[in-house]
């Protein structure tokens, strides 16, 4: 049972995620969190504002004696992903997240946890929440739909917020300020397709790819991982050219942000080729199997017979699909060369989907260097435009340029040391934050991003690292403690 999370140290962190884990939130659909935070603020007597796109501030006053320091601005996002194992019945937008423990972990039964960013909000109400706490003035800062697309970032108005510094606690490992992040663009390709008549004498089948680990489109794309999407599309380049597989549909990945776990597609292939075709099936499993045998292990590439479908995509369209998607880059692009084992630039091939004479196929595109994210977009453009389909960028956000000489992250560093007895790591990470966006109408605040230990986050394997959100807390609270005087 999730409430058993209560019980854990610190349990002012640890009673808050539990709450935020049975109220759902998924990404676009944040209402009921919204309404929760701001009952929250408004029951503990704090003044408490919603903008227009769905931000919330909530406003604590200096503890006596401390009204000279800086006003810190805790913040982190409300929503989360909503991704779940396919023999898992779960609605996002209605079902509570069961979250369990497993030795040192917390983790959720079949969906994501929703750690990635609820330990960070947990924490900022466990600050606003606490009667002993010493600190200056605090303003908790909670965005809209940050995971599909920062909306809440973008749409922050200046002047809204007072506080000089901004504690992001939307990073995933303890013991690491990060300083830095890439920028990102979404990528949406469109392909219209006449519906044809399913033709005589042929079978019709489901071919699906699952047991992929996903993941981060940031944090994990160094990985290796399998792309579902490529994984499939890779089959039926050879079955539609060796065999006359026909495609009727194809379905396959969740979120932009997401590497995709699973993907299927229906088709029918003409009876007298059915054993090759099952075959080669069989064979392209091993060859997955062989390729990626270290980081997929649980990986599976079936086929099942199924009902025949209504109509199929006309014979172009599904050629010139199945070529862009399997050209389309994917995965690392290029390492920094500032920052040994720091991805620079990335793209993840997200989703792929038919639907009603239209397939849409989504990507997100990453790099800290703002012309190396322009060349990659120029390279995905050109594949998709060649192959017929419809280009369209959006939701373009800046990276983040680290300040080696921050004031606060010199503080923070030392904080680190003395009370845990080594020197923090100072990073940059490939994943979007929001500082970078929130920057452009606060450019005076001085930005650092930590949080504790995380893994898996975006997939169901997600899961936190319970001893380091103790570290996590104790370090906030003592940055808190010692905040600069203005």
């Amino acid at each position: 049972m999730s409430q058993e999370i209560i019980n854990i140290e610190p349990k002012a962190v640890w009673e808050n995620f539990y709450q935020l884990t049975q109220v759902p939130r998924p990404s676009k659909h944040e209402e009921k969190i919204q309404e929760f935070m701001m009952k929250f603020g408004k029951s503990l007597g704090l003044v408490t504002e919603k903008d227009v796109v769905g931000n919330v501030v909530i406003r604590k006053p200096a503890t006596p004696g401390m009204e000279n320091r800086k006003g810190i601005v805790l913040q982190g996002h409300l929503d989360m992903v909503p991704q779940k194992n396919s023999d898992t019945k779960h609605d996002f937008e209605k079902d509570p997240i069961d979250a369990w423990i497993d030795g040192e972990w917390v983790k959720a039964r079949g969906t994501t946890l929703g750690a990635d960013n609820g330990m960070g909000v947990a924490a900022a109400m466990a600050v606003l929440a606490s009667k002993t706490l010493v600190h200056g003035p605090i303003e908790a800062l909670f965005t809209a739909e940050e995971e599909t697309g920062m909306a809440g970032a973008f749409g922050l108005k200046g002047g809204w917020l007072a506080g000089e510094i901004l504690l992001n606690m939307d990073s995933e490992d303890e013991g690491e300020l990060y300083v830095g992040c890439a920028g990102g663009v979404n990528a949406n390709i469109e392909f219209e397709y006449d519906e044809m008549i399913v033709p005589k004498g042929y079978s019709s089948y489901k071919l699906l790819v699952k047991g992929l680990k996903g993941g981060h489109s940031g944090l994990d794309i160094n990985l290796g991982r399998g792309n579902a999407n490529k994984l499939l599309v890779r089959f039926l380049k050879h079955a539609t050219r060796e065999m006359d597989a026909r495609l009727a549909e194809i379905n396959g990945g969740g979120m932009r942000n997401a590497i995709p776990r699973e993907a299927y597609a229906v088709v029918v292939v003409p009876t007298e080729a059915v054993t090759e075709f099952l075959a080669a099936v069989s064979k392209f499993e091993s060859v997955y199997k062989a390729e990626l045998k270290i980081t997929e292990p649980n990986l599976s590439f079936t086929v099942e017979e199924c009902a025949k479908p209504k109509s199929l995509i006309d014979e172009r369209v599904q050629d010139d699909l199945i070529d862009a998607v399997y050209a389309c880059p994917n995965g690392t692009i290029r390492l920094s060369d500032s920052m040994p084992g720091l991805v620079e630039t990335s793209t993840n091939l997200a989703t792929v989907k038919s639907e009603n004479g239209v397939i849409s196929v989504k990507c997100l595109l990453r790099s800290s260097v703002d012309s190396a994210k322009d060349d990659l977009c120029e390279q995905v453009e050109s594949v998709f435009s060649l192959a017929g389909g419809m280009v369209r960028f959006d939701g373009g956000y800046p990276g983040w340029k680290p300040d080696m000489d921050s004031a606060i992250l010199k503080q923070m560093k030392q904080i680190y040391e003395n009370k845990f007895g080594r020197v923090p790591e100072v990073k940059a990470i490939h994943a979007g934050l929001e500082c970078g966006i929130l920057a452009a109408n606060y450019p005076h605040w001085d930005m650092i991003s930590f949080g504790p230990t995380m893994r898996f986050p975006h997939s169901p394997d997600e899961k936190v690292n319970i001893p380091t959100v103790q570290k996590f807390w104790d370090f906030l609270v003592e940055t808190l403690k010692n905040a600069p005087v203005k």
